[in-house]
Order: C-alpha cells, then structure tokens, then sequence
C-alpha cells in the first residue's frame, strides 16, 4: 500500500509555497536547502532540495529546479511512498517499463530509498519508502 503526495518543481519553491499556504490557508512545514547538505555547491546553496507544507487541508511537497528548467507540463511529479522496500521496488521496476529511469532507486540522504521515473506515457513519478 503506497501513499501518494504530490511533488511540484518550482522555478520559486519558497515564494510558490507563500502563495499556496496564504491562498489556501496552510502553513509550511519544513525547507531543506542544498546549502544544508554535505559537499553543496556555493551557485546552489540557496536552493530549495525539499519542502513540506500543507495547503487546502493537503501535504505538499516541493523542490528547486536545479536539474531541468521548469516546463508548464513536467513540474509536477506522483509521488509514492512505501512503507517496504519490496514494495518501492516492485512499483518501480513496473513503473520504469518502457519508461526512462531520471533517478535509480536506491539509498538517499535523508535514510530511504528513492528513485524517479518517467514513465512510458510521460508521467513523472518519485518513488520512495519510509525513512
């Protein structure tokens, strides 16, 4: 059984998620930068790598786009999460069929797996398990 979150890549994560909580009467819950992380680079210091917030009654997820520019159509990811790595993996390999593999599956920072797919119709999924 997974647990679905919605994952927005932003060109602004901060100030995208000001407007989201003031609009939708929410709050953010936490803001991880790339300066927070070991080995950062100074150009993305500054840069948001992960943030939580809850807007409308609903979790939200959000990053930086440091990889890609934002494009309207690919800033948006299904984000599921697992609570066994059998399970991460299975949806994954299912997921990644015909697709095209962004990110392997396998140990992240933060202590659980993650891995990103798009998949063979376009839809970009982040797979992960619990930490």
């Amino acid at each position: 059984m997974a647990k679905h979150t919605t994952y927005l890549i932003s060109e602004d994560a901060k100030a995208q998620a000001e407007f989201y909580t003031e609009a939708l009467s929410g709050e953010i819950l936490s803001i991880m930068t790339h300066g927070q992380l070991p080995g950062a680079s100074e150009q993305l210091k500054d840069k948001v790598v992960n943030l939580s917030m809850i807007a409308g009654g609903v979790t939200f997820l959000m990053s930086d786009a440091v990889f890609e520019p934002v494009i309207r159509g690919n800033a948006i990811n299904l984000s599921l999460e697992f609570e066994t790595e059998a399970e991460a993996r299975d949806a994954f390999n299912n997921l990644a069929e015909g697709g095209l593999v962004k990110c392997p599956l396998e140990p992240a920072f933060w202590g659980a797996l993650f891995g990103q797919i798009e998949d063979k119709f376009g839809i970009m999924w982040m797979i992960t398990t619990a930490a």
